[in-house]
């Protein structure tokens, strides 16, 4: 009986190297996702704002107002896949972090406005792979509280 507990010495104890490099590559997929969402809606928002042949600018303010929300979505879109680039290099997740806000930041943007798309991607994981699941919900934890921290 002795000889039975040892067998599973070392077997557990979360996820390891390669389920994290899974878990970043799942993010990294599911913030794609989310900036093809955004830049389906910037699309549409610009489509809707770009008056047609009979159509004419009702209101200029409104106009103004779906233009900007598109320009926004856009910028979120591109931020997005900035940051699934960045996922997929093999770093500490502070200096992920530091990167994805360094990216923010210079499209003015405050580093949290990822956050939501990080936990979303975590919960969209289209796989049965639990230890990488873990893993990218450990990651996505990890840097949505690591970009929280960092002063916009």
């Amino acid at each position: 009986m002795q000889q039975d507990e040892g067998i599973f010495d070392g077997d557990f104890g979360g996820p390891g190297p390669e389920d994290f490099a899974n878990g970043a590559a799942a993010l990294a997929a599911g913030l794609i996702r989310e900036a093809q969402g955004l830049a389906q809606a910037a699309a549409a928002l610009v489509a809707t704002a770009t008056p047609g042949p009979v159509q004419a600018v009702s209101d200029v303010r409104r106009q103004r107002m779906v233009i900007h929300t598109a320009g926004e979505a856009a910028v979120r879109a591109a931020l997005a896949l900035d940051a699934a680039a960045l996922l997929a290099e093999s770093r500490p997740p502070a200096e992920q972090a530091a990167r994805i806000a360094d990216a923010a930041k210079k499209v003015g943007l405050p580093p949290a406005t990822l956050a939501p798309f990080l936990r979303s991607a975590a919960l969209d994981f289209r796989t049965d792979d639990a230890a990488a699941r873990i893993a990218a919900s450990t990651l996505a934890a990890d840097l949505c509280t690591l970009l929280a921290r960092d002063p916009a």
